[in-house]
């Protein structure tokens, strides 16, 4: 189980180091489908609360295995679609931020939500997330790869979210609680320095 959360994080610390040195790289249609997976991966505000997601989705467990991250990748592609027009959500940066505060504090008080209540508060975070996507789609790619690019990276971040709530569930209560008081404060507090310094 170690083993796995450590491949798992390696993982995902390889995604954050890698993606600054590829973002501005390709053209036309690779290049939209590689900018915009490298979108979300390339911020800690995005890959902490889509990381979140999953972990969330994880303790809720059942329907909410896939409901969750289901629900914030479609309402993050509404959003997408509301920046492509060059529309900007009023304090969307802060809103990233909070995703990042309440999802993490949500994984460390291992908080139970109704499955539709979860759907919809992740919804509202995921607008924010998919309306910066959108507002920073470069001019020379395409908008279908591009969206493709960013919802599989997405995703992708979910899904290690997902695979390491399961991983660390097994673990036992005792250590599967202090997991999760540990990932999902450092995230919480991660937030709050994100607020502060937006």
């Amino acid at each position: 189980m170690k083993r796995a959360i450590t491949i798992l994080a390696a993982l995902l610390a390889s995604c954050v180091a890698t993606a600054p040195a590829f973002a501005h790289t390709g053209v036309g249609h690779t290049h939209g489908f590689a900018y915009g997976f490298l979108h979300p991966i390339g911020g800690l505000d995005h890959v902490l609360a889509m990381v979140a997601v999953g972990l969330f989705a994880a303790h809720l467990g059942g329907r909410a295995l896939w409901l969750v991250p289901a629900t914030f990748v479609t309402l993050m592609a509404a959003g997408a679609m509301v920046g492509m027009r060059g529309v900007e959500i009023p304090f969307a940066e802060a809103g990233i931020a909070t995703s990042v505060v309440a999802l993490g504090l949500m994984v460390a008080l291992q908080t139970s939500l109704p499955v539709v209540v979860a759907m919809g508060l992740v919804g509202v975070f995921a607008v924010f997330h998919g309306q910066a996507h959108g507002f920073e789609t470069p001019a020379d790619a395409s908008a279908l790869t591009y969206a493709l690019g960013f919802m599989t990276a997405t995703a992708s971040l979910h899904l290690i979210g997902v695979g390491l709530g399961v991983a660390i569930s097994k673990a036992g209560a005792s250590l599967s609680t202090r997991a999760a008081q540990l990932g999902g404060g450092a995230m919480a507090v991660t937030g709050v320095f994100l607020l502060a310094g937006g």
